[in-house]
């Protein structure tokens, strides 16, 4: 018990006394120092006592898929600042090969009573994954917010980049330069902002003059071997421009062309999605479409507290943000040889 009193003490900065005085629920202490106690607890690991276990925890589950697309660490970093101006903590959650899945960590936050859970990308954009987790967090009234498309029947707030615009940005900007053979490359069949892509690709093909045929279609996870692979095939059919769901993917297109003696963007131009942290850097930069990482992030954030501090609140749905194409060098007019067979 004296060690529990010393580190949370530490770990808050105030006297082992005051410590205490809030495990025993005894008065002279303010509310923010009691709440920084409590938070102590539940970062530290122990048990709040049993009177204060009805409570929740100023803890914030950030749950994001993976780490190696640097999209994910930019919104875990915007929205682990703007909780901590709210006096939250967020618990990171990352999901890695073989390692806990997203309802093992469901269950890990619901132990530890957090007051709210952030979803940045995750099964609820998938259709025929498990949902099963979030209609558990539902039951439970805990606040949820969804950063990403999300499926149909899951009725939580959502903060969701604009997928039809930022295609159609991509889209238009090729055809602007003279592609007429463009291939898309997207996510599964079931991934709610792919289907959305896909179905915003068809129409501004249409606007061009063409038409998005399945066999300019690949699907593909989200990485930069899948990128390449699909980019590999829309190559052999003589694609001359490539949009792409991620910038990953749109790498993996690169890496694709260079693979077969082709150069971007004389032979081939490529759009990513997202403008993650280092596209400047690649050889040619990456031209991609931006997603408002600041602003969503914060936006979750503040949909989240708002169903924290109010309890019941009618929710707003699903929020778009405007997207915006940043063109760089991966992208130039067609070449007059094309890209055809090879």
């Amino acid at each position: 018990m004296t060690r529990r009193l010393a580190q949370v003490a530490k770990k808050v900065g105030v006297s082992e006394a005051t410590v205490s005085r809030v495990l025993n629920g005894r008065p002279g202490v303010s509310e923010a120092t009691r709440q920084s106690v409590l938070t102590a607890l539940d970062v530290l690991g122990y048990e709040r006592p049993t009177q204060l276990r009805g409570e929740r925890a100023r803890l914030v589950g950030l749950v994001i898929p993976e780490l190696q697309n640097p999209i994910f660490p930019a919104f875990a970093e915007v929205i682990g600042g703007a909780l901590a101006q709210r006096g939250l903590t967020p618990v990171l959650c990352t999901q890695t090969k073989g390692g806990a899945a997203e309802a093992d960590y469901v269950d890990l936050l619901l132990q530890q009573q957090v007051s709210g859970v952030v979803f940045a990308g995750g099964l609820f954009a998938e259709a025929n994954a498990p949902h099963e987790h979030y209609h558990l967090l539902a039951e439970r009234n805990i606040p949820v917010v969804l950063i990403n498309a999300a499926v149909e029947g899951l009725d939580f707030p959502c903060v969701a980049c604009d997928d039809a615009v930022a295609v159609e940005q991509a889209w238009r900007h090729l055809a602007s330069l003279g592609h007429q053979r463009i291939g898309l490359v997207i996510g599964p069949s079931d991934h709610e902002p792919s289907r959305r892509k896909l179905a915003a690709a068809r129409l501004a093909a249409r606007a061009a003059g063409a038409e998005l045929t399945d066999e300019l279609v690949e699907r593909s996870i989200f990485s930069l071997e899948g990128g390449q692979a699909a980019a590999g095939r829309l190559l052999e059919r003589g694609v001359t421009g490539i949009v792409c769901g991620s910038d990953p993917l749109a790498l993996g297109a690169i890496r694709a062309a260079r693979r077969r003696g082709l150069s971007v963007p004389a032979d081939l131009s490529v759009i990513g999605f997202d403008d993650s942290s280092f596209m400047t850097c690649t050889e040619p930069p990456l031209s991609t479409v931006r997603q408002p990482i600041e602003a969503m992030g914060r936006a979750a954030v503040d949909l989240l507290c708002a169903q924290i501090q109010g309890g019941a609140q009618d929710n707003p749905g699903e929020l778009l943000f405007e997207p915006e194409l940043v063109v760089r060098g991966s992208t130039a007019q067609p070449s007059t040889t094309g890209t055809g067979g090879v």
